[in-house]
């Protein structure tokens, strides 16, 4: 039960976060919503869209382990599995599994949906020895960054005029072609 709360919370930060900025690729899309009834029955709601326009709406209703799908026009309630890790709900002819913000529902065993974030990691180093390995998640336009191996900064996509820029409270990544400044508190710890 508290690892399904926590997989469910983790999945709702992450949609929440997604929500901030508007995605930069229109065939991926992922909002959430998050509604408390007073019966304490949790509902989690998230709207994801195909690489081919097409849209799936899961509502996860925490305490009842369901799922209820709104695909193609049909109304589909799946029923929570025990999964390793992520998500697995399913029934007879229908199956959805999922991790993070990436899903599938397959329908008689074939693949009907899936949603991938576009994920891109690079490493650089610079003159000094230093290294900055950055993954983006271009479709929640976030970025997680790691100095010299060091703890993970977690950064958010702002407007640019040109090139990459990413922000949180005392970092920001600024980078256009290959190279790429970052800065803590308006101070450079690295440039390459």
């Amino acid at each position: 039960m508290i690892k399904r709360v926590l997989t469910i919370t983790l999945i709702v930060a992450l949609f929440l976060n997604s929500c901030k900025e508007a995605s930069k690729h229109e065939n991926a899309e992922t909002k959430t919503t998050e509604t408390t009834e007073k019966d304490a029955d949790e509902v989690v709601t998230i709207i994801s869209t195909d690489k081919a326009g097409n849209k799936l709406e899961v509502s996860f209703n925490n305490m009842k382990g369901t799922a209820t799908l709104n695909f193609d026009g049909e109304i589909i309630e799946l029923v929570e599995q025990k999964a390793a890790s992520g998500i697995w709900y399913k029934i007879e002819n229908y199956e959805l599994r999922g991790k993070g913000n990436d899903i599938e529902l397959k329908k008689d065993g074939k693949v009907v949906f899936t949603h991938k974030d576009d994920i891109v990691t690079t490493s650089l180093k610079n003159g000094e020895g230093q290294t900055l390995d950055m993954t983006f998640n271009n479709t929640t336009n976030q970025a997680k960054i790691y100095l010299n191996g060091g703890e993970q900064i977690e950064l958010v996509g702002q407007n640019p005029a040109s090139g990459i820029w990413y922000k949180n409270d005392h970092y920001e990544l600024r980078g256009k072609g290959e190279s790429v400044e970052l800065t803590k508190d308006g101070k450079t710890v690295f440039i390459n």
